[in-house]
This record gives C-alpha cells, sequence and structure tokens, in this order.
C-alpha cells in the first residue's frame, strides 16, 4: 500500500489498518508525506507482529549529509514509533546524496535500518552513487507502468542487483492507460478489472508495487490478483 497523497494521520492509519487486515504487509510512506505517525499506528495496533510488516520511509534531501542523515533517521524512527525501517530510500537524486548514504550505511550496522535504496534515481548520478556504495541499494524506486516500462534502467541496476520499485503502477490514474484495448479484453477473459490486469503485470514482470487508495474496496480489489496468471502471450502483448 502506497500512503503517497493521503491527506493527515488519520486518514492514513485507517487506509492501513484496512490493508492489513486484509493481507497487505508492506506499507510505503516518506518524510515528505507528512504521514508516518498514522502508518505507525497503523502498524502498531493491527495485532501483527512487526516482523511480518515492511515499512518503507524515504529522506528529504535537506536531511542528506553525514551526521545529519544520521539525525535524520532518529525522528523518523520517533514519527513512525518503532525500532527500525525495512526499507529507507534516498528520495531524490539532489543534494549530498554520497554523504547520505555513509550515513544510511551506518544505520544499517546499528541495526536502526534493515535495507536501504535510492528513488528517482535515473542520471549518470544512479552509477555515481551505486559505485562509491559499501552496501549497494537494495531497490530503485521510480515511475513504471505499462506506457512507461524502464526496460533500459532495469539493464542499468542489474549489475548491482537493485530490483526496481514503481512509485506510479497504474501511470497516475490515467483512464488512458487503464482502458487500453488489451486490459479490457483480458478482464473480461479473467474475470477481473482492468486495474487487477495492470497489477498482475507487474507481478509477473517483478516489479515491486504499492498502489495507493484510501477506499476500502479498492484496497480490496488491488489484493486480489493472486488467483490467475497471464499468459506468456498475453504478457508479450502488454509489451
Amino acid at each position: 500500500l502506497g500512503v503517497y497523497m493521503v491527506q493527515g494521520d488519520a486518514a492514513t492509519k485507517q487506509a492501513c489498518h484496512d490493508a492489513l487486515k486484509l493481507g497487505y504487509r508492506h506499507i510505503d510512506t516518506a518524510h515528505a508525506y507528512q504521514n508516518e505517525r498514522g502508518v505507525g499506528a497503523a502498524v502498531r495496533e493491527s495485532g501483527i507482529p512487526r516482523k511480518e510488516i515492511w515499512i518503507t520511509s524515504k529522506l528529504w534531501p535537506s536531511e542528506y549529509g553525514e551526521g545529519k542523515t544520521m539525525a535524520g533517521i532518529d525522528k523518523m524512527l520517533a514519527r513512525l514509533g518503532t525500532d527500525y525501517i525495512d526499507l529507507l530510500l534516498l528520495h531524490q537524486q539532489f543534494g549530498d546524496y554520497l554523504g547520505a548514504w555513509k550515513d544510511m550505511e551506518k544505520a544499517v550496522k546499528a541495526g536502526k535500518v534493515h535495507s536501504i535504496g535510492i528513488s528517482n534515481f535515473e542520471s549518470e548520478r544512479l552509477e555515481e552513487l551505486c559505485e562509491a556504495a559499501a552496501i549497494k541499494p537494495a531497490v530503485n524506486q521510480v515511475e513504471l507502468h505499462p506506457y512507461y516500462q524502464q526496460n533500459a534502467l532495469k539493464k542499468r541496476l542489474a549489475k548491482y542487483g537493485t530490483v526496481i520499485e514503481s512509485w506510479y503502477p497504474l501511470g497516475h490514474g490515467s483512464p488512458e492507460l487503464i482502458n487500453e484495448p488489451v486490459f479490457s479484453e483480458l478482464a473480461a477473459k479473467y474475470g477481473k478489472n482492468n486495474v487487477q490486469i495492470i497489477l498482475r503485470w507487474h507481478i509477473q514482470k517483478g516489479n515491486i508495487i504499492f498502489p495507493k487508495s484510501t477506499n476500502p474496496q479498492h484496497i480490496r480489489d488491488n489484493f486480489n490478483i493472486f488467483d490467475f496468471e497471464l499468459t506468456d502471450a498475453e504478457m508479450e502483448q502488454i509489451r
């Protein structure tokens, strides 16, 4: 579940609560979203063991830099009300991202963070950071959907063992994308809706996804994609 643009901690907590109840186990937030407290509250109150839930958050460039980033991580842990963050990302490829990365590596060694990665690194700064890193980025979170499949970026990441995550799996919720005839045909065939077909495509491509919704029915529908499989020919058709 993504919580970008979910306004306030109360709405965030409710969406996370609904998702966790259904079986979601990954929540993606960020300092810039200003709703980390809502995420943390939902996780604590869920009754689900903390180790079974994966929390991703992101540092804003204003907190990049050796010393500065470690302080930012401590503040983030306090906002989330948790002892550790499963995945911590650099939100943007600006500012002192190399200094920030050094502090993130120290945070891994200290047990404050379990894995580290990047977001929106698509320029030559991607290779610059990866070559300088002692711990290679676990993920790179970028825009990725059937209209923008990021195949070239995936090849660049492969040498570092970095996996790709999509922050807009439905392409900004574009009606043009969602209503593509191929998705309508496949939805009719499998008894699903068009969004479920797109999310299933991502899963089969190996993309990590966290569709955002506060609508309980959409949260349910987005989760209900594990009881069917697209054929190789259908995957190729979408490609």
